[in-house]
């Protein structure tokens, strides 16, 4: 076929394959089921097969219609995301950041709170995605993990987390003080496991090396987590000790919801990397973001390395 169906006719399938039924996405869509159905018919017959098949009062998808309808959808999104990106540059009062999904909701949102009040009219939009791309067309600033793989004047090392083990103040008995690492094995173990997309945090095998905590027993966390956010979130459960990246559960901590029962850190092997596209500095919310951020991470940093020095005491 050297020409595609008629963008009515594929705008109307994508409906009936979500609604399940003429009615539905007639009713979606604003217009008759007369009219649902003899968009359909012009589509089967520019495709020159059949799409779907009827099952009772009710149209189904046949094996053609389901492998078409999913490239379809993706077709459509594309468009909405692009249409969503038009709008959002007629803005001028807009900042778009992208970050990994547990930095965003466990470290950068909350702070951005107190930032956003010096800017009352700034749509700010955040994008969790574990894409490491910075795309120069939408994305003003990007959070990724890892060492930088090229010098770059518009990227930079933000900091270099480490990781301790928390949980909720219920699994340890008030005026209880843990000696030891390896006291911690008398508690449920919640581990984050986030291959093949990044490297993982360090294992609590790694953990227990470092801490001298080693043992004669293997060591087994009864629940993973791909996410950081997820275990963490378990962790305020009480379903267990949690070893987690120290900028994640400040917060949690501050507000009682985590402690740290045995104040031993161990570094990530990768720093977090901030990247930004460069024509976006030229917008003033955007430099004032750039300088805020980095002083965040400073901050950060330095909190860090006050634990990694406290852990050294052990």
């Amino acid at each position: 076929m050297s020409t595609l169906p008629p963008l009515r006719s594929l705008q109307v399938f994508e409906a009936v394959g979500h609604c399940g039924g003429v009615a539905q996405a007639a009713k979606r869509l604003g217009i008759s089921a007369g009219a649902v159905s003899q968009q359909m018919k012009i589509l089967e017959d520019a495709l020159g097969l059949s799409l779907m098949y009827k099952e009772g009062q009710r149209l189904r998808m046949n094996a053609s219609g389901r492998r078409f309808h999913s490239r379809c959808t993706s077709a459509f999104e594309e468009l909405r995301l692009a249409a969503v990106e038009v709008e959002r540059s007629k803005n001028p009062d807009h900042l778009y950041v992208s970050a990994l999904p547990s930095v965003l909701s466990k470290w950068l949102a909350p702070l951005t709170y107190e930032w956003e009040k010096q800017w009352p009219t700034l749509t700010l939009h955040f994008d969790s995605t574990l894409t490491e791309t910075l795309d120069e067309d939408g994305v003003d600033f990007r959070i990724g993990y890892g060492e930088s793989t090229e010098t770059s004047a518009h990227t930079l090392e933000l900091f270099r987390d480490c990781v301790v083990p928390a949980c909720s103040p219920t699994l340890i008995a008030p005026n209880v003080t843990l000696y030891k690492a390896i006291q911690l094995l008398r508690l449920p173990l919640i581990s984050i496991d986030s291959r093949p997309k990044f490297d993982s945090p360090p294992s609590w095998q790694e953990w227990f090396e470092s801490a001298g905590g080693q043992t004669d027993q293997p060591i087994a966390a009864l629940r993973s987590f791909s996410s950081s956010s997820m275990a963490i979130q378990a962790a305020i459960d009480e379903q267990g000790v949690v070893l987690a990246q120290y900028s994640m559960i400040e917060k949690d901590v501050a507000a009682g919801r985590l402690i740290i029962p045995y104040a031993y850190a161990i570094q990530l092997s990768s720093p977090y990397q901030l990247s930004w596209n460069p024509n976006s500095l030229h917008k003033p919310q955007c430099r004032d973001f750039h300088r805020w951020l980095v002083a965040c991470g400073k901050a950060q940093q330095q909190r860090t390395d006050e634990l990694l020095a406290l852990s050294a005491q052990h």
